[in-house]
Formats: C-alpha cells, structure tokens, sequence
C-alpha cells in the first residue's frame, strides 16, 4: 500500500514514524522547509528557554520519502493523486495532517509589520527579531497560547499587557474563580491582564478598544485561536464542519481518504492539541497496516507551560446541578483547586498553584478511576487531619505505572527498561520512548529517573 501523508508537523511526523514502524511505504510532503520542530515549545523559545535545536524531532526513520518544502496543492480524488509543484503524487491511503492556522481578528491594523501570530518556527524568529528592539508588547487573547506567549515576551525583559475580550483568562478551562486568582498570578509576575475588553484596531503602537482606551506596546502579538486548515478537503470536495470530519477509523467521506492532528474532527471535537493527535496517529497506522484500532476520542489534560505558574485543567469544571464540586483558593499564595465529581468519578479539575496532588489528580482522571472518599486528600495532597506527606527522596518509590511522559503515555516502568537497555542520558531515553518530546512538562521527572538510575545497579530491580 503506498501512503502519502499531506503535512509534515508534529502529527504528520508522527503518522510518518508509526506507518513505517509497521513497513508501510509512505512519501511525506511538508509545506516547511525545516525538519518538524515541536510547535508546543515555541513559547519556550520565545522565553529564551531554549534553542532551536531543542525543539527539533527525531530525524524521519529510514525508508521514509520525505519532501520537505513541497506543499500539496490539490487533491484530485477521482484518480488518486496529489498535487505538488514536483507534480503529482499517486497514492493509495491518503493522510491529512495539515494542522491549523491562526486566527486574525477582523479589526483595522491587522496584519502588519508590527502585529505577529505564534505558529510557526518563523514566526517565532519574527517575535524575537521584533523584541530585540522592543520595550514594550501587547498580547491580544488571553487563553492558553496567549498567556504563554505573554510570559515568554516578559521574559525577554519586556513590559506587557494581555488584552482579553472575555471575562476572565482562560476562559475555556478555568471557572470564574481561577481565572481571578490566574491574573492575579500573572500581575505578580509582570504581566498586566485587562479583561473584558474589546479590541478595534491596531495603529502600530498602541491597541485601540471598544471603550475609547488605548494600551500601548512597540509590538502585538495576536493569539486569538487558530483554525483547523480544511482548504485543501473543502476545495477536493471532501465532508467539513469546523474541521475534516472522520469517524473512529480516522476515514474522511472519501474512503481511501483519512485526516488527523488539528485539522480533523471526531465526534464534533476538533482537540488541537498533540496528545489526541499522536493518539490518532498510533490508531490509523494499525488500521492502514491490516489493523483494527479505532479511535474513541481523549482525555485531556490541559498544562500551561509559563515560567512561574503551574496549571493543569481536564475535563469541564462549569457548573452542574448534578455534580458535587470541591474547591479551595487561596490567592495570595496562586493556589486555586476545583474539582468537578460526577457519581464518583471525577468530570474536571483544575489545580493552579504548587499542589503536591496534581500527579494524583490526572492520574485518576485519565484512567477514570474512583476518588477517594476524603475529598480533601485531592486539595491537599494528604487525607484530613495526618501529617503532610514527606517528599519523595527517591524516585524508587514511583510506582512503575506512573505515567511519566502524558503526551506519548510513557511510564516510569518503560524509562527504567529503556535505561537497563544501554540508554545512560535523557536524549537516549527520549530517542527510545519519545518522553520530553511533547509539551516538556515531564523532562525534569525524566531527568530525575535517569539520574537516580544512574546509582543502582542495572540488576536492582525498582
């Protein structure tokens, strides 16, 4: 069978290593002319955190056709075949992996040479060359992308002001409540959160609202959302809502025709995130391969990767008669818990703050197990009335199912094999299990592992 994958970012590159893991012979096409870089670390990036090697992926496995810098252009679905400006391209499964692009509000000033979006590699090199000569920035949107795109300005010495149109930041993931205590974390850190405001145009050096005001800023950065890029299924004809529809075989409306990542969507849920895109990966190339994996839909677990804050949010934490919710804030602290319970199931949660029952929390919420009957245990981290938990001296006492690595569900258990393998550092154990290689969130944990690995013997069993 040959597979041809349109996209070549970080679900297209996925597609690509698990297809050929199974023998299958696939040609890749990339509109980037870079290798695929992990987009979830541009942020990072932007902060000075760190290189662009770093965020690079592993290098295509051997026997993978790679066209790096050769969009396709069309789909002629009648006769199988893609259109590239190499010219064209017979296949026999074809993958869209062709992601999401940004969105731009429709106000005056925008685009312009000194209005950016956070997508791409380059436009993170644009950021920065911006900045160097900046003092000041204005973040238009105050979700996820834009918080972190606002910690990473700030990084960089600037001063600057996330202009939100919504009640409180975060609005998709948190409550009221943890919004509040969010900015006001924020505002501890030098960035400065106006909510509630509406933006009417750009002038070049200051964002004009709806209520006469202005903030000023040597440069915007418009993180609004993005859009899953459908143009090339809606102009071949294919079935699109918000995104490329498919159903659990990851199958778009045309039958030898399947789509994953940010531009698919299953089940009316278009996730935009790269776990369940690397999870539809793994399920589709079982099914090209003779397989019969079907994807189901994720849960997910939303972290905000921003110097100075720790968040996690899953699953819906807004109001429901029906469900008991447990809370505790403390703001001045940052620390804020909400916890969303339906029969004995956790529906949400959202832990902002230093909380040593964060692990805890996803773990019960991603395998959809029962929470204990002292709710208390989850906002503290300890049950009611014992001592304070000592922290772990070791990671020995990581139970090896621990997942370590969310994004590509690596356990501890698989990084202490990998190690017992010959792997002695955490690129090797990143090169063997992918851990580190999503969000970066689980790198210090991996490096903990592989360092206390490093003083027992490869015989002690852990």
């Amino acid at each position: 069978m040959r597979v041809v994958v349109a996209g070549y970012g970080m679900a297209g590159a996925r597609v690509v290593s698990e297809l050929r893991a199974r023998g299958a012979d696939v040609t890749a096409f990339g509109a980037e002319t870079h290798r695929p870089y992990n987009r979830v670390m541009l942020s990072t990036l932007l902060a000075g955190k760190v290189r662009e090697d770093d965020l690079t992926l592993a290098a295509p496995p051997p026997g993978a056709d790679l066209r790096l810098g050769v969009p396709v252009t069309a789909l002629d679905l009648a006769r199988r075949v893609v259109v590239t400006p190499e010219g064209e391209q017979a296949y026999d499964a074809l993958v869209l992996a062709t992601g999401a692009t940004a969105v731009l509000p429709p106000m005056d000033g925008v685009p312009a040479a000194t209005a950016h979006v956070l997508r791409t590699l380059d436009d993170c090199r644009g950021i920065l060359a911006a900045a160097g000569g900046a003092r000041s920035a204005v973040v238009l949107g105050g979700g996820l992308l834009g918080l972190e795109a606002a910690r990473g300005l700030a990084g960089c010495g600037l001063a600057v002001t996330v202009v939100h149109a919504g009640g409180h930041v975060m609005d998709r993931q948190l409550d009221p409540d943890g919004g509040h205590v969010l900015a006001r974390t924020l505002r501890d850190l030098g960035v400065c959160v106006r909510v509630g405001a509406r933006a009417t145009a750009w002038t070049g050096d200051r964002l004009l609202l709806a209520d006469g005001t202005a903030v000023p800023g040597d440069l915007l950065v418009v993180a609004c959302g993005a859009r899953p890029d459908t143009a090339l299924a809606r102009a071949a004809g294919l079935a699109v809502h918000r995104g490329v529809l498919v159903d659990d075989g990851l199958r778009t409306s045309d039958p030898h025709v399947y789509a994953v990542g940010d531009c698919a969507e299953h089940d009316g849920t278009v996730h935009g995130l790269v776990a369940p895109a690397w999870e539809q990966a793994a399920a589709l190339a079982d099914r090209l391969t003779g397989g019969t994996a079907r994807y189901r839909g994720s849960r997910l677990v939303t972290r905000l990767k921003a110097g100075g804050i720790d968040l996690a949010a899953m699953g819906s934490v807004a109001p429901d008669p029906d469900a008991e919710v447990v809370t505790f804030a403390d703001p001045a602290r940052g620390t804020y818990v909400r916890l969303v319970i339906r029969g004995d199931r956790l529906a949400g949660a959202v832990l902002l703050g230093d909380n040593p029952s964060v692990g805890a929390v996803t773990q019960l919420y991603d395998r959809d197990a029962p929470v204990p009957a002292d709710r208390r245990s989850l906002l503290f981290g300890r049950a009611f009335g014992a001592e304070p938990a000592a922290p772990a001296a070791s990671p020995a006492f990581m139970p090896d199912h621990a997942v370590v690595c969310r994004c590509n569900s690596v356990p501890k258990a698989a990084i202490t094999a990998c190690w017992r393998s010959g792997a002695r550092s955490v690129a090797d154990v990143a090169a063997a299990t992918r851990a580190t290689t999503g969000c970066g969130g689980c790198a210090d944990a991996v490096t903990g592992i592989v360092d206390w690995l490093s003083t027992v013997e490869p015989e002690v069993t852990v």
